[in-house]
Order: structure tokens, then C-alpha cells, then sequence
């Protein structure tokens, strides 16, 4: 090779100017460069030593150090496997093309021009070849390490004894083993494709492939080389196409009876599955035309058959179908595509556990005619809940958060608790820590001195104070009430999203109380200890806090509490579960533990309909509360069991996994791959089972499903006409589906009030009622589970949540008292628009919030009810109840002074008008008094708002009496006090 040599040109100095000299680097500035090279790798390495580290000292320290080790394993195993698998193809079929090089006497004039290439690679041959080898095995065993749960599913699957209607194949074949052939499939393709171009490539280089020059265009040596590839990849094809004939079970297609349909419809079965039959077996022929120019070394033969696998897959897997599709299925729709709706219908009602939903007919309105006597059955039907738990935390935070270092869950949780014997309806949050309330925050504050919240606070759902606050039931600082004596501080919660420092020499910030802040050290294992320094290093790197290195307030004892809320430590310790939304908290064996429903999901189940996850569990509540987790958020499946009951300690951070659907193959898969990681379902106390309950977005997805799925019979599914839909949340403006709701409630066709979830559903495209749904969510009864559906005449009007609401909106009594709630700078929020089945007929209930003044938290102020086409909006649900029922109770009153409407409802006296002075003076004397009341509200001097309730109680007293005598009628309360209804909205 010819030397080049440069020189620098003359600066000013003409032939015997100075030069430039561009010397190397001197030694010492070589050392520096390569001082800091080793210092960078040895970084590098640290940095991915101290992931490694600390993931396993957290998994070793919640003792499930086994499934950090399994799934390293399997990741470890599939990585070196399928990248070495894939290294020897490509580097084999590039050392072959080149072994098979012509001679160069025999290469021609442009192979000639390739010879420089050629002569400045040979120094590098061997170590390019291990280069290109070592990234293509590099980036396949990254691509196969992520397809760990695929492994462990196939190695470990478990059949589930039900087969599909089309092969007869067990379902565990798609769910478990499909997935894997087709990962294998995957792999074999790539690794033919590449090995296909790095053995053209070096054929070309060395002469074995011409482009431009006459004469052959391949050597034989390169023909049978490369012909021996193609047929491998057409022999790939043909398996692909074989298994295409099974996943068309899988498939999922649009179909205009629904939106997404999955399995065999009837062009599928006549027109594709016998296409990818033939299709198969021209494959095999193809491939076979390939491997025979070993020895006929011509390509001809096989380049025909080639191009006939294509003109086939276009005809016969193309044409074809589109032809059976229009001149076969669309003239007929409905009688060819039958069967095979049927089998979608079974197959995805009992992949979502809906086909042993019970769908009942219901009038939609009641045939008793005198409606006092239902009254009564009213309280026997349903413990109504008033307490809204996604409308009452800003109340729970005014009146029990006590240091501004606390706070509450922005939606409360819905449990039962026993009071005097009785399960009672109890919204219920913990008092969790609030960062951003610490009067100072720094590094030591932030995350050594406050680091746990402390106590849980209850209230009954059914009932509220005469102020319209909860009536606690556990409250105060420490928490004291009817959940008697528990473990308080809460470590870990959905508010706890930050690292803390806790047990060593930095004590922490208990609670404060009159006599000041208590300290306190935490005495749990949880955690990882920091004594070690190689930890202490691992940590400040992984958390990117040198701080944690050297900080003095680390010592003895001092251990890192991290990965804290529950569902981050179930994901965690359950990568194979799909973890619920909304965990919540109970108080069970003297400790607070956190309830996590988890899921066990395929896409795999053969003719059941996919559904989206995170589109099907979205609601008005996640759409308005970041929080409150969407499962999944583009997770699709189409199988999905509650089969795992899982708890947090608050305390400790120690998770246990129970199982729940002891009849689940997919977690029985996942328990012979994690073995020792779920106990039995035998394992769950007595006080935990209580205080279980059925899952939200369970609940949610197969609501979604029962829109559609309801029917059992295709040519109505087919048709359309009974598509219902979860109708919007009439109480916002989000525009999103109404959430569930948690209720103690009896549907008509049981005995006694059990613990249950319910929504409500309205025609497709329309807004009133269609449906009731509620299910079944106390496991401690019989039917827990149990689905059922009240399924309301299609000939009948019956109003539906959002008719309700603005029927509500739009009556003049009402909208005018909801106006005087909005004086001054008051807000009104709607609570939850409850539905409970009464007497064949639906009762509505919706609690009415204000934040009235200076308030900074909603007081339930007002019950509407309304029920047979009769509405009421009174200050107590027993009052309304009163007025709809025509019971002992007669209309509130609005506040004198204002436009009362007409008052011709049924039952209802006129307002009381009159020109006597005592009368108008007593009306004058009552509307100060309630002015009197708003500014105190307003103030929150709550002695002067109390004096105010007794002062307008005392003019509305002597306003009636004057009235009554003016009438002589006698009106008023027996005692000379106003009725029971006399007193207005406070």
C-alpha cells in the first residue's frame, strides 16, 4: 500500500519558515485517558451491578427471593440459548459461503474489481465474523429473554379441560402452547433471512454470486447453498401456514354484530382453513423442489413452484374467500353465520365468567298501588348509603387529618364492619402521609423523619349528623372507635411513593398530640439493611443519592423502605398477575392490611371475544383521580379470573398471595412455574374472608361483556336489537361511564340483604333504563359471585340515571332550593345515584353536597329520592322516603321569603300564606335566623350556627301556630312544635 505523507504549509516563513509539528500524546496524558476509560467502564459496570443488587436484596428481604431467581434464570437461559442458536446460523452460513468461494483464476472481471474489499478484510476475517455473529446473538437472546413468561406458560402448562368446538384441541394448546411455536416460528424466520443475506453477501464477495458479468450468475457450490436456505424458509412457511389453520380460533376480526369478534366464522371455516390446508401442502412441495437443486443444481424447477405458492396464497387464501364472502355469506348472513355465533357466544361467557348470569324479567314499575305500604320494605331492601366515598374525603381531611402532614385517599374505600351485632356499609381511609404538607422538606425530613402516617378513620355509609358531617365511627389522633385496639402507623400505602430511611440513629416524627410530637424508631424487618457499606453504595447509586453513602444519619439499625405502595409490591413479588385498580384497607387481626385483587388473563381462548383492559375499566372516577390505577392499560384479553386475594401489611410491608379460584388453570401454570408463592385459599382467616370482596374492574369488564353477551341466542345477537350500554355518570361533565357501586342490598329473588355491587344499563343509543345488574360480593355466602340481571321490557319508558338526574335538575321545587344551596359561593355536588329494585319498580337515591362559604369540604345537605314517578328532595333520606311513600312525613318547608312552586304534589299542603302580622313577623324572624345560620356556616363558628338552627326552629314554631289558629285547623306537632319536616335546609 502507498504511503501518504502530509505536511503543514509554511506560515509566513517561506521554505524555511517554522512547521507545525503534530507530535503523539505524551505519556502522561495517554495514562490520564486511559485512567478515565477504566474509570468510565468501571462505572458502567457498578451502575448495572447496583440494579442487580438492589433488586435482589428487596426481593430476599419480602422473602420471595424465588421469583427474582426463577425469572432471572429464565431470562438468562433464553438470552445465551436463542442468541447462541442464532450467532451459529448466521456465523455457519457466512463461514460456508465463504469455504465455498470459487477459485480466483476461475473469477471474472467485476469479482476482480471486488478484490481490494476482499484484500482489506482478510487481516479482520476471523474477528468480523465473531463481531457480526456476537450482535446478531446479542440482539436475538434480548429478544428471547423477553418471551420468559411465554416459556414458563409452555413448560408448565396445565390443560383446562374444556376443547375447543373446531380442532377438539384442549384450550391449554392455544392459551399455553400456540404462543410459543409461533415465538419459534418467529425465530426461525429471522434466523433464515439473516443467514439467507449474510451467505449472499459472502457468496458475492468471493465470487460465488455475478451480477453484471456474463455467464452463470451462480457458482453450483453457491446454488445448492443458497437454494438449501429458501427451502428452509418455505419449508418455515408451510409450519406457518399449518398453524395458521389453528389460529384462526384465535383471530380476531371486525364483525358488524360487534366490534371485535375472535374464532372461525363461516367464510373462515369453508374458504380459509381449507386454503391454508392446500396452501401447506404446496409449501411442503415448494421446499422439497428447493432441497432438490443439491443435485439437479438448477433453480428453475423451484422458482416455478415458488411462484405458484404465491399465485395460490393470492387465489385460493385471497380471492377466493372474498369470493365465498359475497356471494355466499352476505346474501344469507344470518343463517350461515349462526353456528358459529353460537359458539363465539359460549366460548366468551365462559372465558369472562358470565354464563351463569341469571337474567330475569322485570316490569321496570310497581304494581301496588297504595305506596305506603312499601315503605317499610324499603330499609328491608337495601341499607341505602348517603356517605358518598368519592365525594367525602375532602370532608375526612378538614375534620380528621389533624397535622397538615396527613391526608386521605382522594376516593375513600366502601367496607363492612359489625355494630351491635350488624354488618354496616363503612367508608373508610387511612390517615396516609402527605410530603407535601411537612412544614420544612429536606433530604433528612423527606426521608428519615417523616415517614409514616398513622391511624384508620370510618364512618357509617347509611347515616350523617345534623350538621350533614359522618357520623365516625373510628376517628381521632391516635384513631379510637369501634375497631378497638390495631396496629396504627401506616409504612405503607397509596400515598407512599418515595424511599424512607427508618431504625437507625435518626428517630422519627410519630404523631403529635396536646402534649407534643411523640417519636418513635420503627421495630419491623421490612426493608433492606444499610450497615453494609457495599448496600449503602448499591443504593446511592441506584437512587441517585450519594447522600445515602455518607450521610451520619445512617447507622446501626438503619434500614431503606422502598417499593411501598400495594400494588407496585404485588406486581413486584407477581409479575405474571394482572393487579386490580383499587386496593383497599381493612383493619384484620389487630393489623392494617391492604386488599389487592389480582388477575390471571390470556388472549389465547379460543372463539372468545378480546376486550381492552384499560378502555373496558375506565370510568368517571379514573378518569378524575390519577391514583385510582387503570388496570392495564392496553393489556388485551379475552379470559380473565379473580384468582388471586392478595394483602399488604401497612406496617411491615410483608405480602401474601392467596388463591382464590382454586379452579384456574392459568394460575395453576403460574403456581408450578413460582411454586411456594401462593398459599392455599385453606390459608385465609376467618377475619380477612370478612372484610374480601368482589373486584371492581372484574366487575366492570364483564358488565362491558353483558352489554352484547346478555343474549344467548345468535339471530338476536346477530340482529343488534338488545345491545345495551353502561350509561354515563349523570352527577359530572366527564362524559365517562358511571362507576359501580358498593351496596348492601336484596335483588327480588333473595332473602335477605348481602353485600353487592351494581350498575345500571340503558338501550344502545339511548338514555332510558334497559337493565339492572348487581352481583353477589360477600364471599361469605353461598352464591358470592352470582350474577344477576333484571332485564326490563323493551315496550317500557322507565327513566333511566340520566333522565333521573335531570328530572332532578329540571323540577321547579327542586331547582329552586338547589339555588338557594348555591347562595353566595356555595358549590352543590351530586353524590352517588344510587338504584335499588323495589317491588318491581326502580328507587333512586342521590345524596346533595355544599361546600357552602368559607368551607373547604362538601356537608350533606340533601337526599333526592324518587320512585313511581314521585320525587322528593328533604334534608334526611328518612324524610324524602317519608314523601314518596306518602309516610308520617310531609314536605320540608323551603326558606320563607322565596317562590315555594305550586306544592300540588300528592300529600302536600300549600306554603302557609297570610297577612297577619304575627304570622309575617315570625316568617321575618325565621329568614334572619337562616341568614344568620349561613354566615356562621361561613365562618365555621359552629356555636353560632347552632343557636341559629334554634332560632329559626322557634320562628317556624310560632309562624305555624299563628297559621293554624288564623285556620283553626289545629296544624302542627301534638306538643305545639312543627312537624317533623318543619326545619329548612340548613
Amino acid at each position: 500500500m502507498p504511503t501518504l505523507a502530509f505536511q503543514m504549509p509554511d506560515r509566513g516563513g517561506g521554505p524555511t519558515g517554522p512547521r507545525i509539528r503534530v507530535g503523539r500524546p505524551s505519556r502522561r496524558v495517554r495514562t490520564l485517558l486511559m485512567t478515565l476509560g477504566v474509570l468510565a467502564v468501571l462505572g458502567m459496570v457498578f451502575t448495572m451491578f447496583a440494579g442487580f443488587w438492589t433488586d435482589w436484596l428487596w426481593y430476599r428481604s419480602v422473602n420471595y427471593s424465588s421469583v427474582f431467581t426463577t425469572t432471572l434464570w429464565t431470562k438468562i437461559g433464553l438470552f445465551f440459548v436463542f442468541g447462541l442458536l442464532m450467532a451459529l446460523a448466521v456465523g455457519l452460513n457466512i463461514w460456508l459461503a465463504h469455504r465455498l468461494r470459487p477459485p480466483l483464476s476461475a473469477m471474472s472481471m467485476e469479482q476482480q474489481n471486488l478484490d481490494r474489499y476482499r484484500m482489506g478484510i482478510a487481516p479482520y476475517k476471523k474477528w468480523l465474523l465473531l463481531g457480526i455473529t456476537a450482535l446478531v446473538g446479542l440482539i436475538a437472546g434480548a429478544s428471547a429473554s423477553s418471551q420468559w413468561r411465554t416459556w414458563l406458560m409452555w413448560v408448565n402448562g396445565v390443560p383446562f379441560g374444556q376443547k375447543d368446538p373446531q380442532f377438539k384441541l384442549d384450550v391449554s394448546f392455544y392459551a399455553f402452547d400456540l404462543p410459543w411455536y409461533r415465538f419459534l416460528l418467529g425465530f426461525g424466520f429471522a434466523a433464515t433471512i439473516l443467514s439467507l443475506i449474510a451467505a449472499a453477501l459472502t457468496h458475492y464477495l468471493y465470487g460465488g454470486l455475478r451480477i453484471t458479468s456474463p455467464g452463470a450468475r451462480a457458482t453450483a457450490a453457491a446454488t445448492g447453498h443458497l437454494s438449501v436456505l429458501l427451502g428452509v424458509f418455505v419449508a418455515l412457511k408451510a409450519v406457518a401456514y399449518w398453524l395458521d389453520r389453528y389460529g384462526l380460533a384465535v383471530k380476531s376480526s371486525d364483525f358488524k354484530a360487534t366490534d371485535s369478534w375472535t374464532g372461525l366464522r363461516y367464510v373462515d371455516a369453508n374458504a380459509y382453513l381449507p386454503a391454508k390446508t392446500i396452501l401447506f401442502c404446496i409449501a411442503v412441495i415448494c421446499a422439497l423442489l428447493f432441497f432438490a437443486t443439491l443435485w439437479r443444481r438448477t433453480w428453475q424447477l423451484p422458482v416455478i413452484g415458488f411462484g405458484l405458492m404465491v399465485l395460490s396464497a393470492i387465489l385460493i387464501g385471497g380471492l377466493y374467500p372474498a369470493i365465498v364472502q359475497k356471494f355466499q355469506v352476505q346474501p344469507n348472513e344470518q343463517a350461515k353465520e349462526a353456528p358459529y355465533v353460537e359458539k363465539n357466544l359460549q366460548a366468551t361467557r365462559e372465558a369472562y365468567g358470565i354464563d351463569d348470569s341469571q337474567v330475569t324479567e322485570y316490569p321496570g314499575t310497581s304494581q301496588t298501588e297504595d305506596k305506603t305500604r312499601l315503605r317499610d320494605d324499603v330499609s328491608d331492601t337495601a341499607s341505602i348509603r348517603i356517605m358518598d366515598p368519592n365525594i367525602v374525603s375532602p370532608t375526612f381531611q378538614q375534620l380528621q387529618q389533624i397535622r397538615n402532614y396527613y391526608a386521605f385517599p382522594t376516593n375513600l374505600d366502601v367496607d363492612r364492619y359489625t355494630k351491635d351485632g350488624k354488618d354496616q356499609d363503612t367508608v373508610i381511609g387511612l390517615r396516609e402521609l402527605n410530603l407535601n404538607g411537612i412544614p420544612k422538606r429536606n433530604w433528612i425530613n423527606d426521608h428519615f423523619r417523616y415517614t409514616h402516617g398513622y391511624g384508620v378513620v370510618a364512618a357509617e355509609g347509611t347515616s350523617a349528623d345534623a350538621g350533614g358531617r359522618p357520623e365516625f365511627t373510628e376517628s381521632d389522633l391516635p384513631s379510637k372507635g369501634d375497631l378497638g385496639s390495631y396496629e396504627q402507623r401506616v409504612y405503607y400505602g397509596e400515598r407512599t411513593t418515595t424511599y424512607s430511611i427508618v431504625g437507625g440513629p435518626q428517630k422519627e416524627i410519630d404523631y403529635s398530640d396536646d402534649s407534643g410530637e411523640k417519636t418513635y424508631s420503627y421495630e419491623g424487618n421490612s426493608g433492606v439493611n444499610l450497615e453494609n457499606p457495599v448496600n449503602r453504595a448499591a443504593y446511592a447509586v441506584a437512587f441517585s443519592e450519594p447522600q445515602i453513602l455518607y450521610s451520619g444519619a445512617i447507622g446501626e439499625g438503619s434500614r431503606i423502605l422502598y417499593n411501598r405502595t400495594p400494588k407496585e409490591r404485588v406486581e413486584a413479588i407477581a409479575p405474571w398477575l394482572t393487579i386490580d385498580g383499587d386496593a383497599y384497607p381493612a383493619v384484620v387481626n389487630n393489623r392494617i392490611q391492604w386488599i389487592v385483587d389480582a388477575y390471571t388473563t390470556t388472549n389465547g381462548y379460543p372463539y372468545a371475544s378480546r376486550t381492552t383492559l384499560g378502555d373496558t375499566t375506565a370510568d368517571s372516577l379514573t378518569a378524575t383521580n390519577d391514583q385510582r390505577a387503570v388496570v392495564a392499560q392496553q393489556n388485551q384479553v379475552n379470559y380473565i379470573r379473580n384468582s388471586v386475594k392478595a394483602t399488604v401489611d401497612a406496617y411491615s410491608g410483608e405480602v401474601k398471595l392467596y388463591q382464590w379460584d382454586t379452579q384456574d388453570p392459568v394460575l395453576k401454570t403460574w403456581m408450578k412455574a413460582f411454586p411456594d408463592t401462593v398459599e392455599p385459599r385453606s390459608e385465609i382467616s376467618d377475619d380477612l374472608m370478612a372484610h374480601l370482596r368482589y373486584p371492581q374492574d372484574l366487575f366492570k369488564v364483564q358488565r362491558e361483556l353483558l352489554t352484547r353477551y346478555h343474549v344467548k341466542d345468535a339471530t338476536t345477537f346477530l340482529s343488534g336489537s338488545e345491545v345495551w350500554q353502561v350509561p354515563d355518570d349523570p352527577t359530572n361533565k366527564t362524559g365517562d361511564a358511571v362507576p359501580p357501586y358498593y351496596l348492601s342490598m336484596k335483588m327480588p329473588d333473595q332473602d335477605e340483604q348481602t353485600f353487592s355491587l351494581t350498575t345500571t344499563f340503558t338501550p344502545n343509543g339511548r338514555d332510558n333504563l334497559s337493565a339492572f345488574m348487581a352481583v353477589n360480593a360477600d364471599p361469605g355466602t353461598e352464591d358470592y359471585g352470582k350474577i344477576r340481571v333484571l332485564k326490563l321490557p323493551t315496550s317500557t319508558t322507565a327513566a333511566g340515571p340520566k333522565q333521573i338526574q335531570s328530572q332532578f335538575n329540571s323540577e321547579q321545587d327542586i331547582a329552586e332550593s338547589i339555588r338557594l344551596l348555591r347562595g353566595g359561593d356555595s358549590e352543590v355536588e351530586y353524590g352517588n345515584l344510587l338504584a335499588v329494585p323495589l317491588d318491581g319498580g326502580l328507587l333512586y337515591v342521590e345524596p346533595v353536597y355544599v361546600r357552602g362559604g368559607g368551607l373547604k369540604y362538601p356537608l350533606l345537605r340533601k337526599v333526592l329520592v324518587t320512585y313511581g314517578g314521585q320525587t322528593a328532595f328533604e334534608d334526611t333520606l328518612e324524610q324524602a322516603l317519608d314523601k314518596v311513600f306518602g309516610g308520617e312525613g310531609t314536605t320540608t318547608e323551603p326558606p320563607p321569603g322565596e317562590d315555594e312552586g305550586t306544592g300540588e304534589d300528592e300529600g302536600t299542603e300549600p306554603p302557609p300564606t297570610s297577612d297577619d302580622p304575627t304570622v309575617q313577623e315570625a316568617l321575618n324572624d325565621a329568614q334572619e335566623a337562616f341568614e344568620a345560620g349561613q354566615e356562621a356556616l361561613k365562618k365555621n363558628d359552629w356555636e353560632a350556627y347552632g343557636q341559629a338552627q334554634k332560632d329559626l326552629e322557634e320562628a317556624l314554631r310560632k309562624a305555624e301556630e299563628a297559621q293554624s289558629a288564623e285556620r283553626g285547623d289545629g296544624a302542627g306537632g301534638g306538643d305545639g312544635s312543627p312537624g317533623p319536616d318543619a326545619s329548612p335546609s340548613s
